[in-house]
């Protein structure tokens, strides 16, 4: 990922097919990183399915949980 989104801790590589790799790529994404980040690493379908289990700033649930609602019709706890 890049240095702007992971800025913290040594370098490393993720396994998008694991589950648990997957939530750690899309909270760090969600929550670091600029719109080209979320366009490249984001699948809003996939956002929807790892919902409950994101941790994510308030800040960043609510804004996310808003524009799920408004672009996708979609309602998520906040």
């Amino acid at each position: 990922m890049p240095l702007r989104v992971r800025w913290s801790g040594p370098q490393r590589t993720y396994d998008l097919a694991d589950r648990h790799d997957r939530l750690l790529v899309y909270e760090q994404v969600m929550t670091e990183g600029t719109d080209d980040d979320v366009r490249a690493f984001i699948d809003v379908d996939e956002v929807v399915a790892l919902w409950g289990e994101l941790v994510l700033p308030r800040h960043v649930r609510r804004a996310w949980g808003a524009w799920l609602r408004r672009m996708r019709g979609v309602t998520l706890s906040c």
